[in-house]
C-alpha cells in the first residue's frame, strides 16, 4: 500500500532517549494499521500514551514491533498474535495490564520477546511453550501469578529467560532442564516452592541461575556441581537444608555465590578455597561448621565475603591479607579464636570489618593504621584487651566504631576526637582506667545516646560539648 504521499513506508524509525532533540508524545493513531508494508515500527523510548492500537495486528509484514519504555497502558491487543513475520517485540517498561495473550504462541518466528516492568497479571501461557525460535524471553517484574509452564521445556533454542519479581508459585518444572542453549536463568523473587529439579545440572551452558527470594527447601542436588560455567549462584532468602555442593567452583568460573538466610549445614565447599575467580561471598544466616582457616584460601579478586551467624571455628586466616580487593570481611557470631592477624592490614581496600561476637583474644595490631579506606570495625564481644593503637588516628574515614564488651584497658586514646567523621562509637563494658578525653568533643556528628552507654567520669561533659 501507498502511503498519503505515495512513498512505500518499509521502517518507521523515532526513538527518544537521553539527549534525543524530541520526544513523540500522545497516542499511537490506529491509522497505523494502514502502512501495509511497514516492517519494522521503532517508537521506544518516547512519551507515548493511552493503549497500543488493535489495527497494529494487521502490518503482515512487521518483523519488529517495539514501544518500550514509553507510558503505554491497557491491555496487550490479542490481535498481535496475527503479525506472523514478527522476530522481535518490545513492549518494556510500559503500564501494560491484563494477561500475556494467548495467541502469542502463533508467533512461530519469534526470536526475543520484551515484556518486563510493566503489570501484567494472570499466568503464562502454555502456548509460549510453541515459539521454538525464541532465544530470550524477559517477562519479569510483572504480576503474573500461577506455575511456570512446563511448555517452556520446550523452548530449546532460549539463552536468556527472566521471570522474576513476580508471583509465580507451584515447584521448578523439571523440563527447565531441557533448555539446553540455557544461559542465564532467573527466577528470583518469587513464590516458588519444593526443591531444585536434579534436572538443572544438565543446563551445560548455564553461566547465572538466580532462585533467591521464594520458598524453595530441601537439598542442592549434586547435580549441580555439573555446571561447569557456572558464574553466578544466588540461593539466599529460602529455606534450602543439607550441605551446599562440595565442589560448586568445579568449572573455576564462580566469582558470585550467595546462600545466606537458609539452613545449610556442614562445612563450606572445599571447592571455594581454591577458585580463584571469587568476586562475591555471602553464607550468613546458616548452621555452617568447620574451621574457617581451612576453608578459604588467597583471592585476587574477592571484593565482599559474609561469613556471620554460623557456627565456624578456628582462627582467622593470615591469607585475608592476600586479598588484594577485599572491600568487606565478616564474620560476626561464630566460634572465632585466637589473635587477629596483623596481615589483615595488608588488605589495604578493606572498608567494612566486622568480627564481632566471638572469642578473640590479644590486641589491636598496630598495623590497622594502614587501613585508611575503613568505614566500619566492630570488633565488639570479644575477650580482646590492651590498649587501643594511637595508629587509629590515621583511620580518618572511620564512621561507625564498635569495641564494646571487650577487656581494653589503660586510657582511651585521644585520637578519637580527631576522626570527624566518627558518628558511632561504643567502648563500652571495658577496663578503661581514665576519664573520657575533653578531644571526643571534637567529633562533629555523633549519635549522642551511643555516648551515654560510657559509664565513666567525665561523660556528662563530654556529652554536653557533643551536643552543642
Amino acid at each position: 500500500m501507498k502511503s498519503t504521499n505515495g512513498f512505500d513506508v518499509v521502517y518507521c524509525i523515532a526513538k527518544g532517549g537521553q539527549g534525543s532533540v524530541y520526544k513523540l508524545s500522545g497516542k499511537i493513531p490506529p491509522e497505523i494499521g494502514l502502512l501495509n508494508n511497514l516492517q519494522a515500527l521503532h517508537l521506544n523510548a518516547n512519551q507515548l500514551n493511552g493503549s497500543i492500537p488493535r489495527e497494529i495486528g494487521q502490518l503482515k509484514f512487521l518483523n519488529e514491533l517495539a514501544l518500550g519504555m514509553n507510558s503505554l497502558e491497557g491491555p496487550i491487543p490479542a490481535s498481535l498474535g496475527n503479525l506472523s513475520n514478527l522476530a522481535a517485540l518490545y513492549l518494556q517498561d510500559n503500564y501494560l495490564t491484563g494477561p500475556i495473550p494467548s495467541d502469542f504462541g502463533n508467533l512461530k518466528h519469534l526470536t526475543v520477546m520484551y515484556l518486563s516492568n510493566n503489570t501484567l497479571s494472570g499466568s503464562i501461557p502454555s502456548e509460549l511453550g510453541n515459539l521454538k525460535s525464541l532465544v530470550k524471553l524477559f517477562i519479569n517484574e510483572n504480576n503474573l501469578s500461577g506455575s511456570i509452564p512446563t511448555s517452556l521445556g520446550d523452548l530449546t533454542n532460549l539463552t536468556v529467560l527472566y521471570l522474576f519479581d513476580n508471583k509465580l508459585s507451584g515447584v521448578i518444572p523439571k523440563e527447565i532442564g531441557n533448555l539446553k542453549s540455557i544461559v542465564r536463568l532467573v527466577l528470583s523473587q518469587n513464590q516458588l516452592n519444593g526443591s531444585i529439579p536434579t534436572s538443572l545440572g544438565d543446563l551445560s551452558n548455564l553461566e547465572t541461575l538466580y532462585l533467591r527470594d521464594n520458598q524453595l527447601s530441601g537439598s542442592i542436588p549434586q547435580e549441580m556441581e555439573n555446571l561447569m560455567k557456572l558464574t553466578v549462584l544466588e540461593l539466599d532468602n529460602n529455606n534450602f537444608s543439607g550441605y551446599l555442593p562440595q565442589n560448586i567452583c568445579r568449572g573455576g568460573s564462580l566469582h558470585n555465590f550467595t546462600a545466606y538466610n537458609n539452613h545449610f549445614i556442614g562445612p563450606i565447599p572445599k571447592s571455594l578455597k581454591t577458585c580463584k575467580s571469587l568476586v562475591r561471598v555471602r553464607l550468613e544466616g546458616n548452621q555452617l561448621t568447620g574451621n574457617i582457616s581451612e576453608g578459604f584460601g588467597a583471592y585476587p579478586n574477592l571484593q565482599f565475603i559474609d561469613l556471620s551467624h554460623n557456627n565456624l571455628h578456628g582462627e582467622i586466616s593470615l591469607l585475608w591479607g592476600q586479598c588484594p580487593q577485599l572491600a568487606a570481611l565478616l564474620a560476626a557470631g561464630n566460634n572465632l579464636t585466637g589473635v587477629i592477624p596483623l596481615e589483615i592490614s595488608h588488605a589495604t581496600q578493606i572498608q567494612v570489618l566486622d568480627l564481632s561476637s566471638n572469642s578473640l583474644v590479644g590486641v589491636i595490631p598496630k598495623n590497622f593504621g594502614r587501613l585508611t579506606s575503613l568505614v566500619n570495625l566492630r570488633l565488639n564481644g570479644n575477650q580482646l584487651w590492651g590498649p587501643i593503637p594511637s595508629e587509629f588516628g590515621s583511620l580518618t574515614a572511620i564512621e561507625y566504631l564498635d569495641l564494646s564488651t571487650n577487656k581494653f584497658n589503660e586510657s582511651i586514646p585521644e585520637i578519637f576526637g580527631y576522626l570527624l567523621k566518627l558518628h558511632y562509637l561504643n567502648l563500652s563494658n571495658n577496663k578503661f582506667s581514665q576519664e573520657i578525653p575533653f578531644q571526643l568533643g571534637k567529633v562533629q556528628s555523633p549519635t549522642t545516646k551511643h555516648f551515654k552507654m560510657l559509664e565513666w567520669k567525665g561523660i556528662t561533659d563530654c556529652v554536653a560539648t557533643l551536643e552543642d
